[in-house]
């Protein structure tokens, strides 16, 4: 199929051409058909499945040769939950509405809301908006929604992830019912179905890939360190195995700016970015990272869903999230577009039951290895179930059991408490 078979205009099928696109993804073949006939949209798709050009192309020819929105008014709406997925849709916007006459802005919080507002004043068609900045806007009437045709929710379960259901029940109710809907999410989860039914009229469903599914092209691989030793170890590898680029995910915005602070003063080139930077630090460094004249990003889960970073050799896991899920979003930066990538984890014996979630998840055993010199003091036990070997059964002979049981001692009633033969990580009281 063809994007000329999709039904969208002879100046957007140019645009697209320049820009390289030759063949339609299977979201964007099953959604911009159903969109531009009219109907509400709820779509199950994963990042890098090309989701934006979906929803995106359809607005843009629905919008062409109309009239501009009027002042404050605002024609489609586009939500996203973070500011780093706010600001790449805005500029996909950009690059598909060139040529078109259209007005697009994008706002979103960290940064001051004047000049948001001042663009505001003049009518946007294709505003790109985070839900709390779109609520002070909205508080300040900077804007206004009597001329919207068309609504997206682009990672709706993330927005419930970060808590903003109340703030989108808020915006609902200040938006005029008679618009085109549409709903892109990871997963077809129950709460997600229940946000459905109060933002959309009768969608069709479209599910594009199962939910957490994996690129084939990412390989996996585990480092076993103790704690401690991670950003040492970390230092390391990058420097054995010569990565122009990967992007570095920790739990916590501290250990982002420790790892960060290691890295720099072993001479690599990196940044830390997490929600305590400025608005124009995180967005200078994602575009230095992006246009590849940053070599190493350390970042929060901030940076793991929605992102488009070309060619990204590998993404390393100093810490594995907190839920199994979160692994799946932040490998998927690598190993895009049928390329291979490369998923490394450096794992402490304190992280057993995250990774035995994760490969669980894998439904695999994610090879394990140790760096002479760094070998772990507290042992990362084998969570797959063939190196569970059990001892073999020694035969009793019969006239022995009878001699065996009387000489066991009494088995007590309650229990006495864990023994420290069930916590390989336990210390004996001196």
């Amino acid at each position: 199929m063809t994007f000329a078979k999709l039904g969208l205009t002879e100046h957007l099928l140019e645009t697209l051409a320049q820009l390289g696109y030759q063949t339609p993804t299977a979201i964007q073949s099953q959604a911009i058909p159903t969109l531009l006939n009219g109907k509400d949209v709820l779509a199950a798709a994963q990042t890098g499945t090309g989701k934006t050009a979906a929803f995106t192309l359809p607005i843009l020819h629905l919008l062409q040769g109309t009239e501009r929105a009027p002042a404050k008014q605002v024609r489609a709406l586009i939500l996203a939950p973070t500011r780093e997925l706010a600001s790449q849709i805005g500029e996909s916007v950009r690059q598909y509405s060139k040529g078109l006459g259209l007005r697009s802005q994008t706002v979103f919080g960290g940064v001051k809301a004047y000049a948001q507002i001042n663009g505001l004043q003049r009518g946007t068609d294709i505003l790109v908006a985070t839900p709390g900045r779109l609520l002070d806007l909205m508080e300040q009437d900077a804007v206004a929604f009597d001329e919207l045709r068309y609504l997206v929710l682009d990672e709706a379960d993330r927005m419930l992830d970060l808590g903003f259901e109340e703030a989108l029940n808020k915006l609902l109710a200040r938006l005029p019912k008679g618009r085109q809907s549409a709903m892109f999410s990871a997963t077809y989860s129950d709460p997600i179905k229940q946000l459905a039914k109060v933002w959309l009229n009768d969608p069709e469903a479209i599910s594009i890939a199962q939910s957490n599914k994996v690129a084939t092209t990412v390989r996996h691989q585990i480092y076993t360190v103790d704690k401690v030793r991670k950003p040492e170890l970390l230092a390391e590898l990058l420097r054995r195995q010569h990565w122009q680029q990967a992007l570095i995910f920790t739990k916590t915005k501290r250990s982002a700016d420790e790892v960060t602070d290691i890295l720099q003063a072993e001479g690599f080139d990196a940044v830390a970015m997490h929600g305590d930077k400025p608005q124009y630090a995180r967005l200078s460094a994602l575009k230095s990272f992006k246009d590849g004249k940053l070599a190493y990003l350390v970042a929060t889960d901030v940076a793991a869903r929605g992102l488009d970073i070309e060619g990204l050799p590998v993404v390393i896991n100093v810490d594995l999230p907190h839920v199994a899920e979160d692994y799946i979003h932040r490998i998927g930066r690598t190993g895009r577009a049928g390329l291979e990538g490369r998923a490394v984890s450096l794992v402490c014996a304190d992280e057993v039951d995250s990774l035995r979630a994760i490969e669980a998840l894998l439904k695999q055993r994610v090879p394990r290895k140790e760096i002479p010199g760094f070998e772990a003091e507290h042992r990362v036990p084998d969570s797959h179930p063939r190196s569970q070997k059990k001892a073999p059964k020694q035969s009793t002979p019969p006239n022995a059991k009878a001699k065996q049981k009387a000489a066991e001692p009494a088995k007590p009633e309650l229990s006495q408490g864990p023994s420290l033969r069930s916590n390989p990580f336990a210390k004996a009281k001196k």
